[in-house]
């Protein structure tokens, strides 16, 4: 008898674990992430997203999509995760999270890289709301940056290469004429429709500009390396508001986000969502004020280059110098 009551208890033990550990099994979560091109600022944002959500313990099977700038292959991407049916899409950048909101009406979706959600007309508010998007702004301090990169270049006719399909590179280039007009700046620009174009869009105002801002537009900083030959040669400084996409450039100046932070606020985003604290659309869109979000860099050796002078306090406030084409870390 004794030896029926002790197996019975053990069996009973047996099945307690066994279905303590089948409750405790991790949700295995779908997650289709949805990139408009491939390049080191969005990899970053979606590296940063991955990031987060594994240190917190979510356990996800990812679907990862680049439309390669293609508007038709985002809506073909959108419609995949929709019949994919995913627990939660991720867009990073303007047309791909749009083609996921048009596309995607009960998934929740959080969006990253995207300059002005409102005016692309992804969210209806940008406070939070009872839609199904919501996220994390990387709309740039434009005005601020032009005014120092003018100051110091001593430029007075500011170039722009922008995409003119893209929401987030029209709205760009609008804060840039905005902030060149305020300043009594000229402001020359060049549209392009797609990557290929951005060598000979830069080519045709060359002559016309003594200063270029490249910003937050996504086909452009993905030809960024044709950008850079064609400065180089004809000795215009320019501008980029893309750290992450500045390595081995001989830029002048660089004053923007650190995009792998920013991807690790996205990832908080997803996180609240998947833990159900929120839903995307009480997320609202968040925007970044924080200085320490931002990084500034300046090359040293094309200021020498273009005898142009920076301030020994720029200089300490700098979170990266480039010197006989060495990286310094500050």
């Amino acid at each position: 008898m004794r030896r029926f009551i002790a197996l019975t208890l053990l069996l009973l033990i047996g099945f307690t674990v066994m279905a303590k550990g089948v409750s405790e099994k991790k949700e295995v979560f779908r997650i289709g992430i949805s990139k408009i091109v491939v390049h080191p600022a969005l990899d970053a944002i979606e590296k940063g997203m991955r990031d987060y959500l594994d240190e917190m313990g979510i356990v996800a099977t990812y679907d990862v999509q680049s439309a390669n700038g293609d508007v038709t292959a985002a809506m073909q991407i959108a419609q995949k995760f929709k019949s994919d049916n995913v627990d939660l899409a991720l867009g990073i950048a303007t047309p791909t999270t749009q083609a996921l909101a048009n596309t995607l009406k009960t998934t929740p979706i959080i969006f990253g890289g995207i300059t002005d959600p409102l005016e692309a007309a992804i969210v209806p508010t940008y406070e939070p709301n009872d839609g199904n998007v919501g996220g994390i702004s990387d709309l740039s301090p434009v005005y601020e940056q032009i005014k120092l990169f003018s100051e110091l270049t001593k430029a007075k006719r500011i170039g722009i290469v922008f995409s003119s399909g893209e929401a987030n590179g029209v709205q760009l280039r609008n804060l840039v004429e905005e902030a060149t007009k305020k300043l009594n700046l000229e402001f020359v620009e060049a549209g392009i429709t797609n990557s290929s174009e951005v060598k000979s869009a830069l080519l045709s105002i060359t002559k016309r500009i003594d200063g270029l801002y490249i910003g937050t537009d996504n086909t452009v900083v993905s030809a960024i390396a044709s950008i850079n030959e064609v400065t180089s040669k004809e000795n215009i400084p320019f501008f980029t508001a893309d750290p992450t996409s500045a390595e081995n450039l001989d830029f002048f100046m660089v004053w923007g986000f650190d995009y792998y932070k920013h991807g690790r606020k996205a990832g908080e985003a997803a996180y609240q969502v998947l833990s159900k604290q929120k839903t995307a659309g009480e997320i609202g869109t968040v925007f970044t004020t924080d200085p320490k979000e931002f990084e500034l860099w300046f090359n040293l050796d094309v200021a020498e280059k273009l005898n142009i002078t920076i301030p020994q306090k720029l200089l300490e406030s700098a979170s990266v110098l480039i010197k006989d084409n060495k990286k310094i870390v500050q």
